[in-house]
């Protein structure tokens, strides 16, 4: 009850606090505390001085009320959003606004919304702020800072009001407009609020137009300077369809009949001859570098922000190691395990962070479950590259299996502190071993 209690308050005072910030300008905030301090001065009629300046200034925040509710303006807009954005970078698009009123508008300010980041009471009564428990007593009892440290997690934009140009009546203008995401994933834009001041300009009326649109959100990503990856060219079993040949051995596979755009070194000259028709072989790639790329998604809900570091490793690798001649297999556990293969022909680094950006960490299933997926796929490649979130014994127990069976290994850790791990079955290789803190990150790879 009590927390029931406490989260009706916040949730309502965040509601109220919200709206003020809206409605009422600078100027209106200097009106209105002039207003109050008058007031107090004012309350003896024989300040004159005092009495008369109180009055003056609740006329003025008397006739900006009463004219608010005629500014609302009939304003419509569309948005041109870019197919992706980037998390913690600032992206443009473009904003085209109509005046479909007959008189001009001036003055107007814009503000995209996002969905209520309020959270819900299931959620302030079981999510814990990291370091809650490093709080005094009063802190935890009413939960305040967990209160608003739920509301910057929830918070998926940096979202600032902009100043719309003057709009003479019935035309249209497209201006360009920017926000800052702050989440990887989807960010949901739910509509546009249109602000126009008052007259005086104390008050501002409010009108949202509904209009949403997601964009997806890519993963943050570091600067990695090109390494050598770990291992050599590997025999695919079969091959790997539609992957393209750039300098490795190919095998004969069969002839077909020629198509335009195959090249004449390609042609059989003898089927040529005996069927009339061109006949060209056909190849199929057998040796490729592959490399696996393992995302470890099982995290605890406070490991939150140790998970999404290890995302942004993840990507950063993954956009790093497409720009090399080689397959990559992204491989994670979520609902189920997956394994994706990009590069040489397959698909594109985009494709890869498209996935990533929807990861979400598993619970469901235990660290076996990537084991046992990996272990899989573990003679096709020709190294492999581990992110993970903890490493703990199991997790070491995997890399020593993985070694065992003759796979190259890079290993990365992301800690949230600063105390330095035992690289255990890495230590005869500490180069290949390397512990990402989070805050230090950026830093760390950039020394790879």
């Amino acid at each position: 009850m009590f927390k029931r209690y406490l989260y009706r308050n916040y949730r309502s005072f965040s509601g109220v606090k919200y709206i003020f910030t809206r409605r009422i300008t600078f100027t209106g905030w200097l009106v209105l505390a002039g207003g109050v301090c008058m007031a107090s001065v004012g309350a003896d009629t024989n300040q004159s001085l005092g009495y008369q300046t109180f009055a003056l200034l609740g006329a003025i925040i008397f006739i900006s009320l009463v004219t608010l509710p005629w500014q609302r303006p009939r304003i419509s807009i569309d948005r041109v959003l870019p197919r992706f954005g980037s998390a913690g970078e600032t992206f443009s698009y473009q904003m085209i606004l109509r005046n479909n009123s007959r008189r001009a508008q001036r003055g107007l300010k814009f503000t995209e919304e996002c969905p209520d980041p309020r959270p819900t009471l299931e959620e302030f009564s079981t999510r814990r702020e990291h370091g809650e428990e490093k709080r005094n007593w009063f802190d935890r009892t009413f939960g305040y800072y967990r209160w608003t440290w739920l509301l910057a997690q929830n918070t998926r934009a940096h979202l600032e009001e902009k100043t719309a140009p003057d709009l003479a009546a019935g035309s249209e203008h497209t201006l360009r407009a920017s926000l800052t995401p702050l989440r990887r994933g989807v960010l949901r834009l739910t509509g546009t609020t249109i602000a126009c001041p008052d007259p005086l300009g104390l008050f501002q009326s409010l009108r949202k137009i509904p209009h949403p649109q997601n964009i997806l959100i890519l993963p943050k990503r570091y600067h990695i300077p090109p390494f050598e990856l770990p291992g050599t060219m590997k025999y695919q079993q079969g091959g790997v369809s539609m992957a393209s040949s750039v300098g490795e051995s190919e095998e004969f596979a069969s002839l077909r009949e020629y198509r335009p755009g195959d090249p004449m070194r390609r042609m059989h000259w003898k089927s040529f001859a005996k069927a009339g028709r061109p006949i060209v072989k056909e190849f199929q790639e057998e040796f490729f570098v592959r490399h696996a790329l393992v995302l470890d998604t099982f995290s605890v809900p406070a490991q939150a922000d140790i998970f999404e570091e290890a995302v942004s490793v993840a990507a950063s690798l993954a956009y790093t190691i497409q720009r090399q001649d080689s397959l990559l297999d992204l491989m994670f556990v979520g609902p189920e395990a997956y394994c994706f293969t990009s590069g040489r022909g397959l698909s594109h680094t985009e494709q890869m962070l498209e996935i990533l950006a929807s990861v979400q960490p598993c619970r469901e299933k235990e660290f076996l479950a990537l084991e046992h997926l990996v272990l899989g796929h573990a003679n096709d490649l020709s190294g492999c590259i581990c992110v993970f979130v903890e490493w703990t014994e199991s997790r070491q127990k995997f890399v020593k299996m993985l070694r065992a069976r003759g796979v190259p290994l890079i290993v990365f850790v992301v800690t949230d502190n600063g105390q330095s791990l035992s690289p255990g079955v890495m230590a005869d290789q500490p180069d290949h071993f390397h512990q990402l803190t989070v805050g230090k990150i950026g830093e760390t790879l950039a020394a790879l």
